[in-house]
């Protein structure tokens, strides 16, 4: 009878731990947090993959995506997933992925988002990082799509994006762009 009345404290107990929890990553989004970038949707996802050209041609060829854009030198391909701009798979040989990460998502917010987030990261201390992974005060554009983007990490090492398409043309032959620059051209 004492075992099963300790048994019956200890559930107790915890489950008023867990309900009323103070930590800031339990909360269940009811609670008023405040947000550093408007997040839409998912923009992209990417995948490690062991044959970047077997999967270029079994996600362009068997499931119909549009190939977007080829990296050769990173090992990687890039997919539109619907209508153009909208949402991307990125595929990364095995060992070429960003900052060497194997997990990679990227949001989609407003253009004004990405750009106020490399402050807004940093008030809320979090580290902004370009392209590259290097810390950075402005984002960076991929002047194949055009958008306009950040990168962060979360306490676990994944990286994460806050991306914005941009209007006008893509410029491929111009890589990577800091903000400024991609401004004055």
């Amino acid at each position: 009878m004492e075992a099963s009345r300790d048994n019956e404290l200890r559930r107790f107990k915890a489950a008023t731990l867990v309900s009323h929890s103070t930590f800031p990553w339990e909360k269940t989004g009811t609670e008023l947090m405040t947000s550093i970038a408007g997040v839409d949707r998912l923009f992209e996802a990417h995948l490690i993959v062991a044959d970047l050209d077997a999967s270029i041609a079994f996600y362009r060829d068997r499931l119909g995506l549009e190939l977007a854009h080829v990296e050769r030198a990173r090992r990687a391909a890039f997919f539109w997933v619907g209508a153009r701009g909208n949402s991307m798979l990125g595929l990364w040989q095995a060992g070429a992925g960003p900052q060497k990460t194997t997990t990679h998502i990227a949001f989609a917010t407003t253009a004004e988002d990405v750009l106020a987030a490399p402050r807004r990261l940093q008030s809320a201390g979090i580290v902004a990082l370009d392209f590259n992974g290097q810390p950075t005060e402005e984002p960076v554009v991929l002047a194949w799509m055009p958008a306009v983007a950040v990168y962060f990490l979360d306490p676990d090492g994944h990286l994460l994006e806050y991306i914005a398409m941009l209007d006008g043309q893509p410029r491929p032959d111009e890589g990577l762009v800091e903000w400024h620059a991609w401004q004055e051209s």
